[in-house]
């Protein structure tokens, strides 16, 4: 078994939230509070009605609540609180006093804040005027804007009158945009005029006129400044009325009057990747959205009123809207652009210190690289109201959990969560009854049916297989956009199980509950037809100091796979037989001898999505000669070139 990190105490364990939940459904059905969370699990599934009604009121949802669930035999025609009224943006709005909501911080250390009153009144002066220009329920607003406040203003403006947000976040090119909004015809476009990274100011500005030519449902642009930075000038164009967020601030406001739209209504529309071809458009219903973040932040992240979060992201990421919710428990949420270690690798930490913040959220890559820079934050900062830190993206290595309890903080609750765009939620993720053991994330998500499944669709314990959901949740996405008779959605989900959710990781489940993910199941491994997990290899590699980064794909060769291990180097031009031999012999005896590379070959750089992810099946198809389906899914295409033609896969 694992080995076990923390466990919180339990004075800790009474007064959570998720005590006073146990408490809660206990006083209303034939419920016994056992501060056992495979208990709670177990009637949370067992109950999916009861469950799901108690979440409403125990976290105190704003809306008309109807107890009525309509059950139906597939998957996604199951509906949760039918004919039930809310407005998503009512909920996240829950304050409005002079307390702080949000916080922006820029790499260069530019700070400013909101109150609560000011993001109240500032929500409405956009209401009004996307009134004005003809902006109406279930019309998409398209916004290409950096992670700043008027972003979340934006984003509530549009909930507030049942419009449908879509966002881009700027690393996105122009094309990887076109692809996107085109599919959805936005009529209106919200454009940050410029952003900075590690130093280097990119206009985004320039970028308007060919996104307008493209995009012609866009009549309308909204441009809105850098924080802190005065406009970039913006030349006219010509059928396109084109205006600045400071004439929007003289619009008088009113007490925004929220209207309720059906729990099903369209709240937002997210993209897959789009590694695999044209991006997939994912819309989600407000009220699924809605509940399930409360669920998890207020049960699983022991969030409360006053607490302060912080999770790096973009605005193109779903993680992006999964901070925002937290405004719905009444937290402020802290909000970062930039290089995560600009001029100071211990930058974010910093920011945590300084913010006093209660959960902070980055994904393992970061985590990763602390360790790799022997970064000891227990030393520098004493981060007295730390309480979480999540992890997310890829999954978590055993050292990089041992290195948050002996660098960072020894006494915090580590959670590695995992879910994904499809759900805006997680599958499984941390609670405060669970231990944390090194390497896994400690169980399934209230409500969510998680398994692991074998090929043939039975379930499986201490054994690899597949990631599936048994039962429907309410974040699942309404439907995929043009996509008649949801061909394109049962497709992503429903073609490997009958009517269980699949939802491409391959994983293991432990008999204590617990998960480990080895990666995304498309990626996996097979030589000699026996499927092997890539992040088994990674978690080995990670170990050496000289490798920055590595990515392991495999290859088709002589009727059979093997395995090929791509490394980019700190010392570059390092490699040589010894290095190679001593990689071997760590993944040999850390994994298995059928882990060990057929190649071990340098590279310069690792292709990667514009959230960052590593592109497996990329540098497989470039390396076997296939063509890669949708390149400008890539946030840097051009490194593929390296991997093409090599000589050193030619025997």
């Amino acid at each position: 078994m694992s080995k076990k990190l923390w466990e919180a105490s339990l004075s800790i364990k009474r007064k959570s939230n998720l005590f006073k939940f146990e408490k809660f459904i206990s006083l209303k059905f034939n419920y016994k509070i056992s501060k056992n969370y495979n208990n709670l699990f177990n009637w949370s599934i067992n109950n999916l009605d009861s469950f799901w009604s108690s979440i409403w009121d125990f976290t105190n949802v704003k809306g008309k609540k109807v107890e009525k669930f309509a059950h139906a035999k597939e998957f996604i025609k199951n509906k949760f609180f039918v004919k039930s009224k809310l407005n998503f943006a009512e909920n996240l709005l829950s304050k409005n006093d002079n307390s702080k909501a949000v916080t922006f911080i820029s790499e260069n250390g530019y700070r400013e804040i909101r109150s609560w009153k000011i993001l109240n009144s500032n929500t409405s002066k956009l209401i009004n005027f996307f009134k004005k220009n003809k902006i109406s329920e279930k019309d998409r607003v398209a916004a290409y804007m950096i992670n700043q406040i008027e972003t979340v203003e934006c984003f509530l403006a549009t909930s507030t009158i049942g419009a449908i947000w879509s966002s881009c976040s700027p690393d996105f090119g122009t094309q990887g945009l076109i692809e996107r909004f085109s599919q959805i015809k936005p009529k209106i476009l919200i454009i940050t005029d410029r952003y900075y990274y590690n130093g280097k100011e990119i206009n985004i500005l320039e970028r308007l006129p060919l996104i307008l030519k493209k995009i012609k449902s866009i009549t309308t642009v909204l441009v809105v400044n850098y924080p802190g930075k005065k406009y970039l000038t913006q030349k006219k164009i010509y059928g396109i009325k084109i205006y600045k967020l400071n004439q929007i601030n003289k619009i008088k406001y009113d007490e925004i009057k929220f209207k309720r739209f059906d729990f099903d209504h369209e709240l937002a529309i997210l993209y897959s990747s789009g590694t695999t071809g044209k991006p997939k458009c994912i819309c989600h219903r407000s009220g699924g959205v809605l509940i399930q973040h409360l669920k998890e932040h207020q049960l699983h992240c022991e969030v409360n009123p006053g607490d302060n979060v912080f999770y790096f992201t973009t605005c193109g990421w779903m993680m992006w809207n999964w901070l925002l919710t937290f405004l719905a428990s009444k937290a402020s949420i802290v909000l970062f652009d930039g290089f995560p270690m600009y001029k100071k690798d211990d930058l974010l930490l910093k920011i945590a210190e300084d913010e006093k913040i209660t959960l902070f959220g980055v994904s393992a890559k970061y985590i990763d690289q602390l360790r790799k820079l022997n970064i000891n934050i227990k030393s520098k900062f004493k981060l007295n109201k730390l309480k979480q830190i999540c992890s997310t993206g890829s999954p978590l290595s055993d050292d990089n959990f041992q290195y948050v309890y002996n660098n960072i903080k020894k006494n915090v609750h580590l959670a590695s969560i995992a879910g994904g765009t499809d759900l805006v939620s997680c599958f499984v993720l941390g609670n405060i009854y669970s231990p944390v053991y090194k390497g896994q994330i400690q169980n399934n998500g209230l409500g969510m049916n998680t398994d692991v499944f074998s090929d043939n669709g039975k379930s499986l314990i201490n054994k690899k297989g597949e990631l599936v959901c048994k039962s429907p949740f309410p974040s699942m996405p309404k439907l995929f956009w043009n996509d008649k008779n949801n061909k394109k959605y049962k497709n992503a989900y429903f073609k490997k199980f009958k009517n269980v959710w699949h939802h491409g990781d391959y994983a293991e489940r432990k008999k204590n509950g617990g998960y480990v993910i080895y990666g995304r199941s498309d990626a996996t491994l097979n030589p000699g037809g026996v499927r092997l997990g890539t992040a088994e290899i990674y978690s080995v590699v990670e170990k050496f100091k000289n490798v920055k980064e590595s990515i392991v794909v495999s290859q088709s060769w002589d009727n059979d796979v093997r395995i090929i291990l791509f490394l980019v180097l700190n010392k570059p031009n390092s490699l040589d037989n010894s290095f190679i031999e001593k990689l071997k012999k760590s993944i040999r005896t850390q994994a298995s001898p059928r882990h060990v590379p057929s190649k071990i070959i340098e590279v310069n750089d690792i292709p990667r999505t514009k959230n960052g992810k590593i592109v497996e099946l990329a540098v497989k198809n470039i390396i076997e000669g296939n063509k890669i389906k949708n390149i400008q899914a890539l946030a840097n295409p051009h490194v593929l070139k390296q991997y093409k033609n090599l000589k050193e896969l030619k025997t």
